[in-house]
């Protein structure tokens, strides 16, 4: 008697450790994509805020930020407004210069904005002052700086600096910081300020018709090579389209290696579900032996008291999900509306960890759980076909 509550209760224990292992699985599969999707995007959106989704520009436009003039005025525009997916398209032009103070110097890159630049992205990441008012007709003198930047000179809103262009003859410009945003992106935080487009006509003896080039945002980012190649077949011969990811090859690239990761951890918890619940399934299976004799004896076929198992163990899984949804989201939840975990800027771009959650993503990783682990467990119950009604139920 004693030895019969012992299995019982063993088979409970082994139960709950199957539950335990499809919720610990799922949910660190929820968190983990939550958590790389979110950087990813984070990332990937302050890539963009600094150079759009497509960029327009002269064929000669290259890493050094200078580049012959194109018309303002474009027949391709009209129709490139009517592309479907384009949301916005803002002139720009780029140029490189030193600041310098009484102390220090600092190479930058001079981004001139027309009146038609779109500053959601900046607004949302200014840590002090404003933006500054970009009109069609008076040149504005004021210009924003990066944190790093302002950290790195010793600068504040209100300051005067002077901005140095090398160039034959060296021009000098004296502008105001009239804002200073921080990203948190320092390759691009450490170069980039930006300021009236007017400033680079005059530097480069251009009329106030010509510009760098055009920045097009894209209302769905998996829409931009698509975009990309439509622009492509709509502009001139002389000038170029690129994506976002073909500027900066080196971020992209660094952002899909983390799909791996997701894939190898999904794949992982997967498997240790599964594992775990093939051996509460065997365990199952011999602890109702006789029971399986017995089914066996009154007519039941193989494949019935197969369905029979599964069945039980697909409601296992099925807690086990349940718990481990609440577990991940939860965690999400948490680190999305508190910033529990925080990260060092410096080295992952971001000071907290972002969290991405998505319906998609929660049903498929539901799905795909169920599914693998019902599958692996359909092999160890061709063991029921095996077990002899008359030898099942003498073995108790």
């Amino acid at each position: 008697m004693g030895s019969s509550k012992g299995t019982k209760s063993f088979t409970a224990h082994i139960r709950i450790i199957a539950i335990l292992s499809i919720a610990l699985g799922l949910s660190v599969m929820i968190i983990s994509m939550a958590v790389v999707t979110g950087f990813q995007n984070e990332i990937r959106d302050k890539v963009i805020g600094f150079g759009s989704h497509i960029q327009i520009t002269n064929l000669d436009y290259n890493i050094s930020f200078e580049s012959r003039p194109i018309g303002r005025e474009q027949e391709f525009l009209h129709e490139a407004h009517k592309i479907r997916g384009v949301d916005h398209i803002q002139v720009f032009a780029t140029k490189p210069g030193i600041i310098k103070t009484d102390e220090d110097i600092h190479g930058i890159i001079l981004k001139g904005i027309g009146h038609d630049f779109n500053w959601d992205f900046f607004e949302q990441r200014l840590v002090e002052g404003r933006t500054i008012a970009v009109s069609d007709t008076v040149r504005s003198d004021e210009i924003i700086i990066s944190a790093h930047i302002a950290n790195r000179l010793r600068l504040q809103t209100g300051d005067h600096v002077f901005i140095y262009f090398i160039q034959d003859p060296p021009r000098i410009r004296r502008l105001d910081i009239a804002g200073i945003y921080d990203t948190g992106l320092e390759e691009l935080d450490k170069i980039f300020v930006l300021g009236d487009i007017r400033h680079i006509q005059q530097l480069n003896d251009w009329s106030s018709n010509q510009v760098g080039g055009f920045e097009v945002l894209v209302s769905d980012f998996g829409m931009i090579s698509e975009i990309t190649e439509k622009m492509l077949d709509i502009i001139p011969y002389t000038l170029d389209a690129k994506s976002i990811r073909d500027l900066y090859p080196q971020i992209f690239d660094w952002l899909s290696l983390l799909d791996m990761n997701v894939y190898v951890i999904i794949v992982l918890m997967i498997m240790v579900a599964g594992i775990n619940m093939i051996t509460t399934l065997l365990i199952n299976i011999l602890e109702k032996t006789s029971s399986i004799g017995i089914l066996k004896a009154v007519g039941g076929s193989n494949i019935l008291v197969r369905k029979i198992f599964l069945y039980h163990a697909g409601m296992l899984i099925w807690k086990g999900m349940l718990w481990g949804n609440i577990a991940g989201l939860a965690v999400c939840f948490i680190q999305d509306q508190f910033g529990v975990l925080t990260l060092n800027p410096e080295s992952y771009y971001v000071s907290q960890v972002p969290v991405n959650v998505q319906l998609s993503h929660i049903l498929l990783l539901n799905a795909g759980t169920f599914a693998v682990s019902m599958a692996m467990l359909i092999i160890p119950t061709y063991i029921i076909a095996r077990i002899s009604p008359v030898k099942a139920m003498i073995f108790r």
